[in-house]
């Protein structure tokens, strides 16, 4: 089969999935909470009950993926194991115990005319999510989707290809089991790149792209895609530990914050310290992470305080590293934390550590991003910690949605006008 041949075979391929998915889109935007929540519940006991299968499928991934020498931290995306897969059992029951945002009304007026007035949350219709190596993200993003009344196109990386396919079988299960269509949850079965360009002109079939992946990943989406986009870029996230922080309170969140888990977008990749407690503070956040294996890049003065501070390139403070590496940055006063942080981050996640309400209280006003937090870890930044069940990923966009996507930011809304024979005069 020529290069030709085989592009215009995934054109038709990627066609007639967008058609079964805008029938199925129909279907759901009416379909009754109580399905949805069967079909969920029922999807979850078979991922419980074909435990093995999944699990069988994902040793498949994991072996051609060490064949190929992944990274680590990708490694780790794409692992899983019977506490991760009751964890998205769990998480599709959690999805099916929250609140249906399809058909709430949430303002209305009644005009002096008499005409009243609503704005009622409605599906977005066909969601396209393109994501890379996590198979959890599969039962996620199919559960998400179905909840809100969308159906879902997943185009998962080629590392959980067949991770995935077992997922959307248990999927599939749930919606049979629930008389619902199973083109509501459809992942894309080939691994043929030429999909994600034919999913990204599909403007008549899909209405919102999700990437969730690496940089470059987002930045060709953002680039060629014709269908509106919901991107989620990657997570310089950074914790500031300002001149009135306590000490201990410092160690242990940045702790967590780099070393909970490497691979998430809301680990912390960067550490600022007021020059005012370098001499205090930060040798002790240097021995701890030191400790847990984790290597520090620093400006000239951090490499002062500590020889275990190798030399931080300018590309190092603007670096997501998904790995056991950190920047250190001291600068002088609050003002300064926030400049960089602009300049270098991601507007992902950042956290300020302080015991003053007022240093707090600025940080949380001026830095522009998706999620700022005092107080407490970057690895909060999470659909799940948030309430939301899950999410399909955390939008540092400005636009529709921000932060993390849940069942909420997958709808849109439209005005219902209930009217008794008013004309306009």
């Amino acid at each position: 089969m020529s290069v030709a041949e085989a592009r215009d075979e995934i054109h038709d391929l990627m066609l007639e999935i967008g058609v079964a998915a805008q029938d199925a889109a129909r279907l759901l935007a009416r379909a009754s909470t109580e399905a949805k929540n069967q079909a969920l519940r029922a999807a979850a006991q078979k991922l419980r009950e074909n435990r093995a299968t999944v699990l069988e499928a994902n040793a498949r991934d994991l072996a051609e993926a060490d064949a190929k020498d992944i990274s680590k931290p990708l490694r780790d995306r794409l692992v899983l194991n019977d506490d991760r897969l009751e964890g998205m059992a769990a998480g599709l029951e959690t999805i099916a115990d929250l609140p249906d945002p399809v058909g709430a009304v949430f303002w209305e007026t009644e005009r002096p005319n008499g005409l009243r007035i609503e704005r009622v949350r409605v599906p977005l219709g066909v969601i396209g999510i393109i994501y890379e190596s996590r198979p959890n993200v599969t039962a996620d993003a199919g559960a998400l989707c179905l909840k809100s009344g969308n159906a879902a196109i997943l185009r998962g990386g080629s590392e959980s290809f067949y991770s995935s396919q077992a997922i959307v079988a248990c999927l599939h299960e749930g919606l049979r089991a629930a008389g619902l269509p199973e083109a509501a949850i459809q992942l894309v079965p080939t691994r043929d790149r030429a999909a994600v360009g034919a999913m990204l002109t599909m403007n008549e079939t899909i209405n919102i792209i999700v990437p969730r992946g690496g940089r470059s990943l987002i930045e060709r989406v953002q680039k060629e895609s014709r269908v509106p986009v919901i991107a989620h870029l990657d997570g310089n996230c950074h914790v500031y530990i300002n001149k009135n922080a306590d000490p201990d309170k410092a160690v242990a969140l940045v702790h967590n914050a780099k070393m909970r888990r490497l691979s998430i977008c809301g680990a912390a990749e960067s550490l600022v310290v007021d020059k005012a407690v370098a001499s205090t503070i930060a040798p002790k956040l240097i021995d701890d992470l030191s400790a847990a294996g984790c290597e520090i890049r620093g400006d000239a003065a951090a490499q002062a305080l500590d020889s275990r501070v190798v030399p931080a390139s300018d590309e190092d403070w603007s670096t997501e590293y998904l790995d056991a590496v950190i920047s250190l940055r001291i600068v002088d006063g609050i003002d300064a934390a926030i400049e960089h942080i602009e300049r270098y981050g991601s507007h992902h996640t950042d956290s300020i550590v302080t015991e003053d309400p007022d240093a707090a209280a600025q940080f949380l006003a001026e830095v522009d991003s998706a999620i700022v937090l005092h107080n407490a870890s970057t690895q909060f930044a999470d659909g799940g910690e948030f309430g939301m069940g899950a999410e399909i990923g955390i939008s540092t966009d400005r636009l529709h949605a921000r932060g993390p996507v849940g069942l909420e930011q997958l709808t849109t809304f439209k005005y219902r006008v209930h009217g008794t024979g008013q004309v306009r005069p």
